[in-house]
């Protein structure tokens, strides 16, 4: 995606229509005034990257929201998504489920543009008067619709909700660690083992002069760069 678009004063008429592909409907995304199923793409509209303030993603997504449904510009600006995936964790034997955001720092906007490719005017300016609001990406004061492939994999990426969350140990078989806590704090070892069911890595680690596995929780060790 290109450099952020500089500011616009434009004036309003609807874009040329964009493809529609298959229906998706992913977490933290939420259409205005309408529920179910929806193409990815909406007709005469285009998805665009907004810049917001970091942790602000979501109270930028709400004001947009309710801004545009009070000012009646939802046939200007579709849908805003905050694209998440649930993680599950486990520690000191709980499971978690959290949600974590897939694109920090951004928002994605499905609106509809002028022909010369500027954002219409009352547009333009109930989101740039929204705290936490940055520019959108692209050139020559016009946001840069994104790709066909750039919506897919977003989309991809993103958990349905009704999916069952997995629990993601980032090691590998192999790795070098070393252990953070415990009574084997500081002592290095290697990967021997995921077990994802238990929250669980088992790794060797040498003891009075012996090669040992041990079963630990996978927060209590770090990978160690070579």
């Amino acid at each position: 995606m290109a450099q952020d678009a500089h500011e616009q004063q434009p004036a309003a008429a609807p874009a040329s229509n964009a493809p529609a592909l298959s229906d998706v409907n992913r977490a933290g995304s939420s259409p205005l005034g309408t529920s179910g199923d929806e193409p990815l793409i909406s007709p005469g509209m285009n998805w665009f990257v907004l810049r917001v303030a970091s942790n602000k993603e979501d109270s930028v997504r709400e004001t947009l929201l309710r801004k545009i449904k009070i000012e009646g510009l939802s046939n200007l600006v579709n849908r805003i998504l905050v694209p998440t995936e649930k993680q599950k964790t486990i520690k000191g034997g709980k499971h978690r489920i959290l949600e974590k955001k897939l694109y920090p720092g951004y928002v994605f906007v499905e609106m509809r543009l002028e022909p010369d490719g500027r954002i219409p005017q009352d547009v333009f300016f109930l989101i740039k008067e929204t705290t936490g609001v940055g520019d959108f990406i692209g050139t020559a004061g016009r946001p840069s619709p994104m790709s066909i492939p750039e919506i897919e994999k977003m989309q991809a990426a993103a958990k349905p909700a009704e999916e069952q969350p997995q629990l993601k140990v980032e090691f590998q078989k192999g790795d070098h660690i070393k252990i953070k806590e415990g009574p084997f704090e500081n002592m290095e070892g290697s990967v021997d083992e995921i077990l994802p069911d238990q929250g669980k890595v088992r790794v060797i680690v040498t003891i009075f002069g012996r090669a040992t596995p041990i079963e630990l929780e996978y927060w209590l060790i770090e990978r160690v760069e070579e």
